[in-house]
């Protein structure tokens, strides 16, 4: 392979370096185009633009892989839990048995928020959707907690507190929107035992902890803990270019995964299930139209802008999703109709040709379903399980010797200079 790629432009030959990373994936520096030829590149969507070098994750897309820190996601998802593998990526390397238990005990001690933070949380319009509230209440941690200096003990703090409290603020914004009583973490419950019990426990109604329920939550959470230079993930990498603070950095990153072509899939699943169920249940005809190039329908949850085979993760959580349907003898119309359109799309000629495979968004809205999680909360969920990603690649991104403020160039195609018109002669 040439170590090299020339462009000519203007009778002019210039060279530029090529990259190669540890997966033998390339690309061509040209870190100094502007500056040797005047050019810029015109990439709508960054597709074919990396931002950054990164070692947290590895994925491609054409044979189906997606590793953290090396070790491949189906290993994490069977054997690490949602800790262990947030530390992996926050720490590059995975914890020993005396450090996994030090992280724990920092995790039950950070897991309770400022009371005072509840005036704010009452103060959000009931209607309000628990991504903004959240977005909000993260960037808030910043007036309650000092600033956060550039030393390895202080992150590590800031990070548990972080990790820790997002979790307890997001059962609370649900409770609160509920106008029921909030719950507070007890010390006895693991990480995703005690999400589950601040959510659904009541006065009335003590939560039992169900764990195949806790070992569905590990699983959807370790499945969407990083997935490389992502929408929400370059943000979290540009805001933080300028320096913010890590709360500020995060929120962005938690308004990002708002949409629904990035973190809103889920939610988008459930609400196209919705609406086929009110249809009367025709599936297919959804599929059809779905297949009509002229019929704007989207069928949410199938396809993937980057995987070209199965969404590896997509097969861990479909695994996963029947678990949780077949052993807690779940009956749902709505999840019912998602397995027929499953089925029928998994052998649709046009679907298997265009690899529109069933993705992770159609599974965890399902699982998510089943767990009992309200629709507005399924992309929270993504959020918290996100966390360990977006504070890994913040802190890649602060270490990095070559580290430059973002500021992506432009095309101009508007207007050339014009005179100003001063407004008695318009």
């Amino acid at each position: 392979m040439s170590e090299n790629v020339k462009i000519v432009f203007e009778g002019k030959t210039y060279e530029f370096p090529v990259i190669v990373g540890t997966e033998g994936e390339t690309a061509i520096d040209i870190s100094n185009l502007r500056q040797m030829t005047g050019l810029i590149t015109l990439d709508p969507g960054y597709a074919n633009t990396g931002s950054c070098s990164s070692s947290i994750t590895f994925m491609d897309g054409e044979k189906g892989i997606l590793r953290y820190r090396g070790i491949p996601v189906e290993q994490l998802a069977e054997h690490s839990s949602f800790i262990e593998t947030a530390y992996l990526l926050i720490n590059d390397r995975l914890p020993a048995k005396e450090e996994l238990n030090q992280v724990s005990v920092l995790f039950n001690d950070q897991s309770l928020v400022h009371e005072d933070m509840q005036n704010f949380y009452n103060n959000f319009p009931r209607a309000s959707h628990p991504m903004g509230i959240l977005s909000s209440m993260v960037n808030a941690l910043r007036s309650f907690y000092p600033e956060l200096q550039i030393i390895e003990e202080e992150i590590n703090i800031t990070v548990t507190r972080l990790l820790s409290k997002v979790r307890t603020m997001a059962a609370m914004s649900h409770k609160i929107s509920r106008g029921h009583k909030v719950v507070y973490p007890r010390p006895d419950y693991k990480y995703c035992a005690n999400f589950l019990h601040m959510m659904f426990d009541t006065p009335v109604r003590p939560y039992q902890i169900n764990e195949t329920l806790v070992k569905a939550l590990e699983v959807f959470w370790i499945l969407h803990a990083d997935h490389e230079q992502n929408c929400s993930t370059s943000t979290v990498r540009l805001v933080g270019s300028g320096r913010v603070n890590l709360y500020a950095a995060i929120s962005a990153g938690i308004a990002a995964l708002w949409g629904p072509l990035h973190g809103g899939a889920n939610q988008a699943v459930i609400e196209m299930l919705t609406d086929i169920q009110n249809d009367g249940g025709n599936y297919q005809r959804a599929i059809d139209r779905a297949k009509d190039k002229k019929d704007s329908f989207r069928l949410m949850g199938f396809g993937h802008r980057v995987y070209k085979a199965y969404d590896p993760r997509a097969k861990i959580l479909k695994k996963m999703c029947d678990n949780v349907l077949d052993e807690l003898y779940i009956t749902d119309p709505l999840l019912d109709l998602a397995k027929k359109l499953e089925e029928a799309a998994l052998t649709d000629d046009y679907f298997i040709e265009h690899n529109l495979y069933p993705n992770v968004d159609f599974y965890s809205g399902i699982i998510l379903r089943a767990m009992g999680i309200p629709t507005n909360m399924f992309t929270v969920m993504f959020a918290i399980g996100r966390l360990p990603g977006w504070i890994a690649q913040w802190k890649e991104s602060v270490d990095d010797p070559k580290w430059k403020l973002g500021r992506p160039r432009q095309i101009y195609t508007g207007p050339k200079e014009t005179r100003y018109i001063p407004i008695d002669e318009r």
